[in-house]
């Protein structure tokens, strides 16, 4: 799965790989009945996909990034284990002179079914009720967090939110950090309970897996993010 621009997919791409460029597929309503709607509509598109219980899938960007992430988590959410991002994305694939095409793949459509996990999703009520009980990690950039940078009718961060801008989880090569590196970043008791948020839940969706990665078990992906709680005028913020 290439999650880039059909632009980038076009322009040479793994072989074999399909193209879903996953940033036509915003979701910022997480009341009861978006997140029904969430679900078919993830349902559908896993399924245009092709994907079966039993098929390996490997989603992979420009670098180990947030569309790559984004689609990990999509199928983890619908409890399908079988799910990598390729680390370092095809910036990688290029620097190591493995092979490219330009020919578009076809999908081969399946009727996927997956179980949801509620456990790695959030909505804004869960969060809103839970504010003094979770660590909320907020991975969007320092200016956005302060509010200097403004995105929703409201700027700011979500109260007792902690920044913890997704860049800082890749190396400059494109790869993810090490454990090692990434458990400075993440400094919380392995227990902890922790939701990760950003404007559309892309950058989140990174965070998620680096946190993931380092063994945390009880993490979740705020899916409507600041794009629903910023355009919120009930929801507490802070600058």
């Amino acid at each position: 799965m290439d999650t880039r621009s059909f632009k980038e997919y076009s322009e040479g791409h793994i072989p074999n790989a399909v193209n879903l460029d996953l940033f036509a597929f915003h979701w910022i309503d997480t009341t009861k009945e978006g997140i029904t709607n969430f679900n078919s509509q993830t349902s559908t598109l896993l399924s245009f996909l092709g994907v079966t219980p039993e098929k390996k899938v490997i989603f992979y960007d420009t670098i180990s990034g947030m569309l790559a992430a984004r689609g990990v988590w999509m199928l983890l959410y619908f409890s399908h284990q079988n799910v990598f991002m390729l680390d370092g994305g095809i910036t990688k694939w290029k620097k190591e002179n493995l092979s490219l095409e330009t020919k578009l793949n076809e999908f081969k459509p399946s009727k996927f079914t997956g179980k949801i996990n509620p456990d790695i999703i959030s909505g804004f009520e869960y969060i809103r009720d839970n504010l003094n009980n979770v660590k909320i990690i907020d991975a969007r950039s320092m200016g956005e967090y302060a509010g200097s940078v403004i995105r929703a009718a409201r700027s700011g961060h979500i109260p007792n939110s902690i920044n913890i801008d997704w860049n800082k989880n890749i190396e400059k090569d494109g790869t993810f950090k090490t454990n090692s590196e990434l458990s400075k970043l993440y400094d919380f008791p392995k227990d902890s309970e922790i939701i990760t948020y950003c404007q559309g839940a892309y950058r989140a969706a990174n965070s998620f897996l680096a946190l993931k990665k380092l063994g945390f078990d009880k993490v979740r992906v705020y899916l409507g993010s600041w794009g629903e709680w910023g355009n919120k005028p009930e929801l507490p913020v802070e600058k």
